[in-house]
C-alpha cells in the first residue's frame, strides 16, 4: 500500500477542460471503471465533481502502467500527469474532451468487489442501498442530491442574514408538551423518573425568542417526530425555520416569496412570478378536493348536488339528505382512455380513501354508457353533464358521501392518479400557491373533542374570535401553507401573543387550566411582559430538496435516513443496551407483548 503524501491534489476531477490542456494536474478519487486495450489502458476516476479519464500509453513509465494494471473498481487512487486533448471525445460528459495523461500513480486504499454497481440511476432495492449507505452516496446521481441540499442551505443563509435575521439554536432536549405527534422521550439519568422530549419543532422557542427581542429569527432545525413513515416522512428531518415580529400575514408571505424566488434562480435557474397566486382553504377544497392542490393540470371538481337532491337514485340523493355532497370531475378524452377493466381500478383506487363507490358515465362516438343513467331522467342526466363541461369524448367521474371529508379525499386523490394514468402532468412545470384562511379546528373522533389543524399558538382570523368557542367548526385561523405542484413546502401562521388569547385558545381544546399551566407555564408567563405580535413559517428541507431535485423520496435527499418502520439497516439501529446503562436511567424493559 502506497503512503499518501508524494502527490496532493491540485483539482477536482470533474473541473478539466480544455483550456487546461498541458497543465500538469494531480487528481483523487475511486476508481469508476478500468479498460484494459492491451497497449492502452484508461481509467475513468470518480469522485464527488465527476469523472476524469486516466490514460496509460507506451510513453507511459512502465512501473505505473503495471500498477494501473492492479487497479479494480472502487480503488482509491492519486494520479499525476499532463492534461491533454483526447483522440476520442465523449460529449456526454463535462471533462469529456480531456484526459490525463499519467505520470505518477498511487494506490491509496483497495476495495473489494461492491455488492452492487456504483452507477448512476442505479435499480438497486432500497434496504441494499441503505445498509451500504456509504457505497450509495459514491454514486453521481446520489452526490448531485447532497451538493443540492447543501446550496438550498446556503441559499437560505445567505438570504434571510440579507433580510436581518439572526440564526440562532434552540435546544433538542426539552419538555413534552403532547399535542400532535407523538414525542421521543429521552430519559433523565440526573432527575430519575423524568424525561425530555425531542423537539418536534422548534415553536415555543421561537416565540419566545420574539419576546425576547430577538425580532427576526431563523434556524436549520433538526425536529423529530414518532410518527408512521411515508415517502415524504421520517422520525428525523430538518426545517428552514424562521419567525418574525411586528408583522402580518402579508409580512411574512413577502419575506418568503422573496426566498423562494432566489432560490430557484440559485439551484435551479428558474424565474418564479411572484406575487404567489393566494387561495382560500374553502375554495381549494371545493375545487380540487385537497389543501394541497396541484394546478398544473385541470380535472376541477364540480358540485352536482344540487342536481341530484331530488333523483330517484338514493346512492346520490341519500347522501345530499345526509348534509354530504355529490361531486364530479370530467376528464377529457377520458372515453378511449378508461375502458371498463380502467374504471373498475378506479373504483377500488377511490375506496381507499373511504368512497363506497364510483359512478361514471362515458361519452363516446357510439353514445353513451353509464353506471347510472337508467336511475335519472334525462334532464337530470343533461343537467349534470352541462355543470362538468362533458362532451363527446369525456369520462365523468362521480363520488357522493354523507361525509364531504370523504367525496373530497377521494375525489382529490382520484384526479391526481387520471392525470398520472393519462400522462396530463408537464414536466419541468413549477406551480405555487399559498392556501390561506385555514380551519382553526377540526374534530376528532378518537379524542371525542376539536384539535388544532395547525397547532395550539395560531392566531384565529380577527372576525372569527368569537367562533373559537361558540362555534369551531367554522373558526379560521390566520395561518397559510406554501404548496407546490401538489405537495406542501411549508406552512406557518401569525401567533397568539396575548395570555388571555391563549387561554381562551387552550380552554376549546379540552385544556383545563391546571393543565395549561402545568404545560404551557413558561409561554403563557413571558405573554405577561409584554409579547409583539409575530409570525413565521417552517420550511420542510428535506421536501423541498427532493421536488428541487426530481427525486421520488426524501431518502434520497438525506445522507443516512431510516427506513418504512424507523429502523437505519447499516448501523442496525435502535438497538438494545447494556443492563447497566438501563440501571443508571432506573429504567426497567417490559418484555414484548407475546414473549
Amino acid at each position: 500500500m502506497d503512503k499518501f503524501g508524494s502527490i496532493k491534489r491540485t483539482m477536482w476531477c470533474g473541473a478539466a477542460r480544455m483550456e487546461d490542456v498541458g497543465r500538469e494536474i494531480a487528481v483523487c478519487g475511486w476508481v469508476q471503471k478500468r479498460r484494459d486495450l492491451g497497449s492502452l489502458l484508461f481509467i475513468d476516476l470518480r469522485d464527488r465533481s465527476g469523472i476524469l479519464q486516466l490514460a496509460f500509453d507506451d510513453k507511459t513509465d512502465p512501473a505505473v502502467f503495471e500498477k494501473a494494471l492492479t487497479v479494480r473498481s472502487e480503488y482509491v487512487l492519486a494520479a499525476r500527469g499532463v492534461l491533454r486533448e483526447r483522440a476520442s471525445k465523449n460529449y456526454e460528459i463535462p471533462t469529456g474532451e480531456v484526459e490525463l495523461e499519467v505520470t505518477a500513480l498511487q494506490i491509496l486504499a483497495k476495495s473489494e468487489t461492491p455488492p452492487f454497481e456504483i452507477v448512476e440511476n442505479s435499480d438497486v432495492n432500497d434496504v441494499l442501498r441503505l445498509k451500504y449507505r456509504y457505497l450509495d452516496l459514491r454514486r453521481p446521481d446520489m452526490a448531485r442530491m447532497l451538493q443540492l441540499r447543501h446550496k438550498v442551505v446556503k441559499c437560505a443563509r445567505d438570504y434571510f442574514d440579507e433580510q436581518g435575521f439572526l440564526e440562532i439554536e434552540t435546544p433538542i432536549l426539552t419538555k413534552s408538551t403532547p399535542e400532535g405527534a407523538r414525542d421521543y422521550l429521552v430519559p433523565s439519568r440526573v432527575h430519575p423518573g423524568k424525561f425530555y422530549a425531542l423537539p418536534q419543532s422548534p415553536q415555543q422557542y421561537k416565540q419566545l425568542l420574539m419576546v425576547a427581542g430577538v425580532d427576526r429569527y431563523f434556524q436549520i432545525a433538526r425536529c423529530f417526530r414518532d410518527e408512521d413513515l411515508r415517502a415524504d416522512r421520517q422520525p428525523e428531518f430538518t426545517q428552514i425555520d424562521l419567525e418574525m415580529s411586528f408583522v402580518d400575514e402579508d409580512d411574512v408571505i413577502a419575506v418568503n416569496e422573496g426566498f423562494l424566488k432566489r432560490v430557484f434562480k440559485t439551484v435551479l435557474d428558474v424565474d418564479i412570478e411572484t406575487p404567489i397566486p393566494r387561495m382560500p382553504y374553502r375554495e381549494a377544497m371545493e375545487r380540487f378536493g385537497s389543501d394541497k392542490p396541484d394546478l398544473r393540470f385541470g380535472l376541477e371538481l364540480r358540485d352536482v348536488s344540487d342536481i341530484v337532491a331530488g333523483c330517484g337514485f338514493k346512492v346520490f340523493s341519500g347522501p345530499v339528505a345526509e348534509g354530504g355532497s355529490v361531486r364530479a370531475i370530467c376528464v377529457p378524452g377520458g372515453a378511449k382512455a378508461f375502458a371498463r377493466k380502467q374504471i373498475d381500478a378506479l373504483t377500488d383506487f377511490v375506496k381507499t380513501y373511504g368512497a363506497k363507490g364510483l359512478a361514471w358515465m362515458r361519452l363516446s362516438e357510439e353514445g353513451a354508457s353509464s353506471s347510472f343513467a337508467k336511475f335519472l331522467t334525462e334532464e337530470e342526466t343533461a343537467a349534470i353533464l352541462k355543470r362538468c363541461g362533458a362532451k363527446t369524448g369525456d369520462l365523468v367521474l362521480i363520488v357522493g358521501d354523507a361525509s364531504d371529508k370523504v367525496v373530497f379525499a377521494a375525489l382529490g386523490a382520484l384526479r391526481c392518479e387520471v392525470a398520472r394514468r393519462m400522462d396530463l402532468i408537464p414536466k419541468g412545470v413549477y406551480k405555487l400557491v399559498w392556501i390561506t384562511e385555514f380551519p382553526m379546528f377540526e374534530y376528532s373522533e378518537e379524542e371525542g373533542r376539536y384539535v388544532a389543524v395547525h397547532h395550539p399558538f395560531t392566531a384565529p382570523m380577527d372576525e372569527d374570535v368569537d367562533l373559537i368557542e361558540t362555534d369551531p367548526a367554522n373558526c379560521r385561523a390566520k395561518a397559510y401553507d406554501i404548496v407546490l405542484n401538489g405537495t406542501e413546502l411549508g406552512g406557518g401562521s401569525i401567533r397568539i401573543s396575548t395570555p388571555e388569547m391563549q387561554r381562551k385558545m387552550f380552554r376549546a381544546l379540552g385544556l383545563s387550566e391546571e393543565d395549561a399551566q402545568e404545560r404551557f407555564a413558561h409561554l403563557l408567563t413571558a405573554f405577561k411582559y409584554g409579547a409583539p405580535p409575530h409570525g413565521g413559517l417552517a420550511y420542510g428541507l428535506d421536501r423541498l430538496v427532493m421536488l428541487l431535485g426530481g427525486a421520488e423520496s426524501i431518502r434520497d435527499v438525506i445522507a443516512f435516513p431510516k427506513v418504512q418502520n424507523a429502523s437505519e439497516p447499516m448501523t442496525n439501529c435502535p438497538d438494545t443496551v447494556e443492563q447497566k446503562q438501563l440501571e443508571e436511567l432506573h429504567i426497567a424493559v417490559a418484555a414484548p407483548e407475546g414473549e
